[in-house]
């Protein structure tokens, strides 16, 4: 049975009583430095689409501890099915930001040349990251699928499915985790509970006492842990990962977090959220937290807080720079990402396309008339 209390395990002190976190002062700034550069590449995107610069981006800021803590208990070589507010987790793994930011831009380096929304990042190197989709929830049976797939071939990989609390209500939330118990594939269900969905309290998401106890009806232990303790996190995805690789199924872990922003740029947190309520998790911020621990440890001071912070900063200013400036994708990548080889009726419509476009220029050169 899912504890009712979520699990913490760092102190307001910084003490970690009981817990051995067993990380070289290397890999705990390396968690630390993934959670400033996911903080910094938020806070850019968010200024990038309020200058008009980009069309659209999802806040991240207050969740950092649950992408980071998540992430680095896995492996690169394990499968990730992301939602859209999860910037940390291919910035921990070494994807680097100019990657996401040509996504942001959809340029042509954009994985998906322009034909996905911004935030919709996929990667196979170094990280095994699926698309992010826009519906709600999807991505939670195609990881239950992948999982049994590697099941069913012997292969020692394990997915992981994260999503918002809002996921919990798609129907592909209920069947995934109703395939997955039977199966017992190797899947972990990641539940970020940041207390709204867009502006839909959690009061009216569920009448559950907890997203993490709905595991029992589906023979799935569950386990609630605070999303803003980075340890306690990495703690239950570290124990989920080996359940899940000794061939003992699934496990899903909540995560008690809270987004400091609106649900997306297109959202006004101010108009639902109450200002107290803000304030009140403004004062557990995860990267506060996590700092907490580093200084007390020695593992971090002001001047190498204030390097690190200017560093992550100046990376993903110059990978905004390095995007702004890349191309669209050329108008032929309609024809050349679809077919290997070009059947003749789509080469005709193709070079029509490619007559009219030398006559009237690109997409905005008709002035505003259809281009006939």
């Amino acid at each position: 049975m899912a504890s009712r209390t979520p699990v913490s395990i760092i102190e307001p002190d910084g003490t970690t009583p009981g817990y051995d976190h067993g990380l070289s002062s290397g890999e705990l700034l390396r968690i630390y430095s993934s959670m400033v550069l996911t903080r910094a590449f938020d806070d850019v995107c968010i200024k990038l689409q309020r200058s008009g610069r980009i069309g659209f981006s999802i806040p991240n800021k207050g969740i950092e501890a649950t992408q980071v803590g998540c992430a680095s208990a896995l492996s690169p070589d394990d499968w990730f099915f992301p939602s859209y507010r999860d910037f940390g987790m291919p910035l921990y793994h070494g994807v680097e930001p100019v990657e996401m930011m040509n996504n942001m831009f959809g340029n042509a380096q954009d994985s998906a040349r322009g034909r996905q929304m911004p935030v919709h990042f996929s990667f196979v190197d170094p990280i095994r990251l699926v698309s992010i989709s826009s519906p709600i929830g999807t991505q939670i049976p195609q990881a239950v699928g992948a999982a049994r797939a590697f099941q069913m071939r012997g292969e020692d990989h394990l997915c992981l499915a994260s999503f918002g609390d809002g996921g919990t209500s798609s129907s592909g939330f209920h069947s995934a985790l109703n395939f997955a118990g039977v199966w017992k594939a190797p899947v972990i269900f990641l539940c970020q509970n940041n207390g709204y969905a867009i502006s839909c309290p959690t009061s009216s998401q569920t009448a559950s006492e907890s997203f993490g106890i709905k595991g029992e009806a589906y023979g799935i232990p569950g386990v609630i842990v605070d999303g803003n303790d980075v340890f306690a996190v990495r703690q239950a995805v570290e124990q989920a990962a080996t359940r899940a690789r000794a061939g003992l199924g699934p496990t899903l872990i909540e995560c008690v977090t809270f987004r400091m922003g609106g649900h997306s740029t297109s959202d006004d947190p101010s108009r639902y959220v109450p200002k107290e309520l803000m304030e009140y998790w403004a004062g557990r911020d995860p990267i506060m937290i996590y700092e907490s621990v580093l200084f007390r440890e020695g593992h971090l001071d002001e001047a190498r807080k204030t390097q690190i912070a200017a560093e992550a900063e100046a990376r993903v200013d110059a990978a905004a720079k390095q995007a702004a400036a890349t191309d669209p994708p050329s108008l032929e990548t309609i024809f050349s990402d679809v077919y290997e080889d070009i059947p003749q009726h789509i080469r005709t419509q193709g070079e029509a396309a490619f007559d009219l476009v030398a006559r009237k220029g690109g997409a905005a050169g008709g002035g505003g008339e259809f281009p006939l």
